[in-house]
């Protein structure tokens, strides 16, 4: 919060006290209207000055009967409401809410730069918690400039609203005192109208002559007419101080509600803004030490990653390379397979040339046997062309 709406919220904080001290008076007329006979002097001296307002033979006095005395009031209720016809005590309220909830944005969760984001997080691009904490702490502190200062303004407005929720209170008891000796006034002039005027009246009806009475009988009727006409005024005046009577509570409850509202406001402004202020930077501060400490914690574990893997190759390299200088130019076992090999070679050539031998020989065989046969029979076949072996041919098959 800026220095000057700081100020301003201090030097608000007299006009808080101001209205907190002021002590609203109580209505000082009992429920039951004192009548004309019952009243002090000074009291019955201004009953009869609103009972010499009534003309019955006016009707337009009789129908504005009391009028007057709500003018004040009237002019104090429209002037307040061309003030505050847009005003809602709602934005107020709709403020701190506002600042509540944008400190309370910061869950926790969100400050931990450990934290995996997830796949919904992921998948729409959002950035790393210490990255979006710190562009949300920007717009929260501009955030809290403007609505301070908006609260400022609500409380200005709530003050004036007070004063003037004040003054409306005055007017209105004063409006409510004023309504019981017009009611009195009128309960006077309807018990004279009903005790002495009308009887007088329906006398003078009686007593006057055949020829005026048609006349004076008229005159009596519109008495009449007008005592009704005053006496439905009268109801109406009484029914008006009624509701006089619960607004008055209702503009102090009004009132007590603003002034809790002002005094909440100054306290946000002077305690708890910069109270929550002093938070956020250090919470910004603590994220910046822990980020410092992951990345020299990971510097840590790189370089321990790093010997071990160093070490490991080393251990496998050297392995390697040692064998191979160990090892001779042939491998014992190559040799001897070779050997063996070489062996089994010379061995399945001996064995193959035996078997060739012995098949050539059984070959020969096979070819003198089938030389003799054929042999045999080419002679038994010169033999039957001469006509000398009939008996030779016939012993040679198939002859």
């Amino acid at each position: 919060m800026s220095g000057t709406v700081q100020q301003k919220a201090q030097d608000a904080l007299a006009l808080v006290e101001e209205v907190n001290a002021v002590i609203l008076p109580d209505p000082t007329q009992p429920e039951e209207v004192i009548s004309l006979e019952q009243a002090a002097p000074a009291v019955s001296e201004e009953i009869r000055t609103r009972m010499d307002e009534l003309d019955m033979g006016d009707t337009g006095s009789i129908v504005n009967f009391g009028s007057a005395a709500q003018a004040e009031l009237q002019e104090i209720s429209q002037a307040m409401l061309t003030d505050v016809r847009n005003k809602d005590v709602g934005p107020a309220g709709d403020s701190l809410r506002q600042i509540v909830t944008t400190i309370r944005g910061f869950a926790v969760s969100e400050l931990d730069v450990r934290r995996e984001r997830s796949w919904w997080e992921k998948l729409i691009g959002r950035a790393a918690p210490f990255a979006q904490f710190t562009a949300r702490f920007e717009t929260v502190q501009a955030q809290i400039d403007k609505v301070t200062d908006d609260l400022l303004g609500h409380e200005h407005k709530l003050l004036k609203d007070i004063k003037s929720l004040d003054l409306l209170y005055q007017k209105t008891l004063a409006f409510y005192d004023e309504l019981a000796l017009y009611i009195a006034a009128g309960e006077a002039k309807l018990k004279d109208l009903d005790s002495a005027t009308i009887p007088a009246k329906e006398a003078e009806v009686q007593a006057a002559p055949e020829a005026d009475q048609v006349m004076k009988a008229q005159e009596l009727r519109d008495l009449r007419a007008a005592r009704d006409d005053l006496e439905r005024r009268v109801h109406d005046l009484k029914l008006t101080r009624q509701v006089t009577m619960q607004s008055l509570p209702s503009i102090r409850l009004v009132q007590e509600n603003d002034k809790s509202l002002v005094t909440k406001i100054n306290s946000t402004l002077v305690n708890t803004v910069p109270l929550w202020e002093t938070q956020l930077a250090q919470a910004v501060t603590i994220q910046r030490s822990a980020e410092a400490a992951a990345a020299v914690r990971d510097a840590n574990d790189l370089t321990n990653e790093l010997l071990t893997a160093n070490a490991k190759n080393l251990r496998e390299s050297n392995k390697m390379i040692r064998e191979e200088m160990e090892r001779g130019v042939f491998d014992i076992e190559a040799v001897k397979q070779a050997n063996a090999d070489l062996i089994a070679t010379i061995n399945e050539s001996l064995q193959i040339a035996d078997e060739g031998k012995a098949k050539r020989a059984a070959a020969e065989e096979d070819l003198k046997k089938m030389e003799h046969e054929l042999r045999d029979t080419l002679a038994a076949a010169k033999a039957r062309k001469t006509g000398l072996g009939d008996t030779a041919g016939t012993a040679v098959p198939g002859a």
